[in-house]
């Protein structure tokens, strides 16, 4: 049974409404890896990415009697993250953990890229260029980091990134366009190897 539709997140949270635990447990279990992933990227810490994905959790059941489906739910959802992250770095709290990081090579954009069958050479380059990438967006400034996240990792578009960063589209465009440019120039020397 697929359950990754639009309606079916906004009909489990308007039961969440209504006090059905069931369906925020449904919820929580679908969208759970997503958000803690998005918040480990925007964050670099394993143990802290789990406590603000429990803060996010806490704050939609703490919002479900004022929630109303105007909005995509994973939108609405990826907002709330956003704040707690951009709070979090902007709070000072930050705490960057090289061991995580380091597992992040195994655990996140190395199952993203596809592969047949690669030597070892050719997956230690692109453990390397991975982490390159991931360093140079960790270097984001923050708006710019979680735009650049939900675009390309969480695959929102422009209106669904704006309603979750609270800015126009235009504004938006214009954080992808600067974010994209800066790892343009600073990973240009990645473009010719293979």
């Amino acid at each position: 049974m697929a359950v990754a539709t639009f309606e079916h997140d906004a009909e489990l949270m308007l039961r969440v409404r209504e006090g059905d635990a069931q369906s925020f447990a449904l919820l929580l279990a679908k969208h759970r890896g997503p958000v803690i992933h998005f918040l480990y990227r925007m964050i670099q810490n394993q143990a802290v990415a789990e406590e603000l994905a429990q803060e996010v959790f806490l704050r939609v059941y703490r919002s479900r009697a004022s929630y109303e489906p105007t909005a995509k739910f994973t939108t609405w959802l990826f907002r709330i993250a956003s704040h707690v992250a951009l709070n979090h770095i902007r709070d000072g709290k930050q705490e960057r953990n090289q061991e995580s990081l380091d597992q992040a090579t195994d655990e996140g954009l190395g199952r993203q890229v596809a592969s047949s069958a690669p030597t070892v050479e050719q997956r230690m380059l692109r453990e390397v260029r991975l982490a390159e990438i991931r360093r140079t967006i960790e270097l984001l400034p923050a708006k710019q980091r979680a735009a650049v996240l939900m675009h390309k990792y969480q695959e929102m578009g422009y209106a669904q990134i704006a309603v979750a960063l609270e800015c126009s589209e235009s504004a938006v465009k214009s954080l992808l366009f600067r974010a994209y440019e800066t790892l343009r120039a600073k990973l240009a020397h990645m473009a010719g190897r293979g």
